[in-house]
């Protein structure tokens, strides 16, 4: 018994799986790199992942070598040849290799450092834009994955604290706050192009950017808006607005969540840097509703954008809100009551300036007016009127008098 104990503490240990050793040796290999692994975007149907697109290779060596050296590490970032001068076969591999390099991450607020190899990446950059604007090359899908991870990881990225949180001054109105400029835009300028040449080019296949392109993407995109830098709101908007005409998966999503995105600004913070250009994109796809209008679009109306009136810093977008307004009117003329309605609720009783706003507003809403629907808020409009004569404020009663009433009011106001 004592022999077979023996016998049995004396066994084989299992050879290792060479396969084993090599993803652990080639996991030891990036520890050290920039690596893409901690960015995650939520796919719809994802594989293998970039790794078995190149294992389809003939020569498995050549591709765990051509991955590992790929991946840059930090300082050794060095210029790859132009796509032009490598033979056709090569392109992918090289293209591949080049978005590896875009992911490395500078620090901008030191200019004087890794100026060589923030150029690098720079001319990289303006390098993929003009290989995807001009269709020089038919990107293949595993290609078009890694190039969605790499836009993830310079984009998508944790943002500076607003101005009055810096200075920890709530009461600061926000269009007083000093204007925040990127300092990393030289670079995030260039990929914010390389994504939107991506979605507007005709070789881009719906059904294969579409995995990439997901509702997880679209959320962090609709996130980016609070950045305090027109320049990148003003890339944001072109790019939503696009990505809403080509993925039409994505419409009723996108709608939704720029709803919640309203709600927050309206009953929780009063603060957004990109409510104007939310209002921007909404302004063309109400222009585009059908008729008859669903009732989900009535109740967006009711529900997000008339109470877009309430928030104290309406100044900074009201052009916009009150474009989206009219559009709703113009499309269907019987929605004039309800909003002549909800904007006499939200009527400022203190802001004049507000107050003006919304008298600029009522004068466009009241073009559109049929007379069977004013006379349904004919009572609490003239109610508002009343008070609107008597302001003290000399502007109110200005503006008020300045109204170019339709005809048909005319003989109201004479009573």
């Amino acid at each position: 018994m004592l022999n077979k104990i023996i016998k049995r503490g004396h066994k084989k240990v299992p050879k290792s799986d060479p396969s084993d050793f090599v993803v652990a040796a080639s996991g030891n290999r990036s520890s050290g790199s920039v690596s893409t692994s901690n960015v995650v975007v939520n796919h719809a149907s994802r594989g293998a992942g970039a790794g078995a697109g190149f294992g389809m290779m003939n020569n498995s060596t050549q591709q765990q070598t051509m991955m590992s050296a790929a991946v840059p590490a930090p300082g050794t970032i060095e210029a790859l040849p132009m796509l032009k001068d490598v033979p056709m076969a090569e392109r992918q591999s090289f293209f591949f290799r080049k978005l590896q390099v875009c992911c490395y991450q500078f620090d901008f607020n030191d200019t004087m450092k890794m100026v060589r190899e923030k150029e690098i990446k720079r001319q990289t950059l303006a390098e993929l834009v003009d290989c995807v604007q001009s269709n020089s090359l038919k990107i293949s899908e595993i290609n078009q994955e890694e190039m969605l991870k790499m836009i993830s990881v310079n984009i998508f990225r944790c943002l500076p604290p607003a101005s009055h949180e810096n200075t920890g001054s709530e009461n600061v109105e926000p269009e007083e706050e000093e204007q925040y400029l990127e300092a990393s835009w030289p670079h995030l300028q260039l990929v914010y192009e390389l994504l939107l040449r991506y979605i507007v080019s005709a070789d881009t296949d719906t059904k294969v950017a579409k995995k990439f392109i997901d509702h997880s993407f679209v959320l962090k995109l609709l996130d980016s808006f609070e950045s305090e830098d027109p320049r990148e709101r003003e890339y944001l908007k072109t790019i939503l607005h696009r990505i809403y005409g080509k993925f039409m998966v994505h419409r009723p999503f996108i709608r939704k969540a720029i709803n919640n995105i309203f709600y927050r600004f309206i009953y929780e913070t009063e603060r957004h840097s990109g409510i104007g250009e939310l209002l921007e994109i909404l302004g063309s796809i109400i222009n585009g509703f059908a008729l008859p209008m669903k009732e989900e679009h009535k109740l967006f109306l009711v529900r997000a954008l008339i109470p877009l009136h309430k928030p104290k810093p309406i100044a900074m977008y009201h052009q916009q809100l009150s474009y989206c307004i009219v559009q709703f009117v113009e499309k269907d003329y019987k929605l004039c009551d309800t909003v002549i309605r909800g904007l006499l609720k939200y009527w400022p009783v203190t802001n004049c300036q507000k107050e003006v706003l919304f008298l600029g507003e009522l004068e466009e809403v009241l073009e559109a007016t049929q007379a069977a629907e004013f006379q349904r808020c004919m009572v609490p409009l003239f109610r508002q009127v009343a008070r609107c004569l008597n302001s003290p404020h000399f502007q109110v009663r200005r503006n008020f008098k300045a109204i170019n009433c339709p005809i048909y009011l005319i003989p109201w106001l004479l009573i």
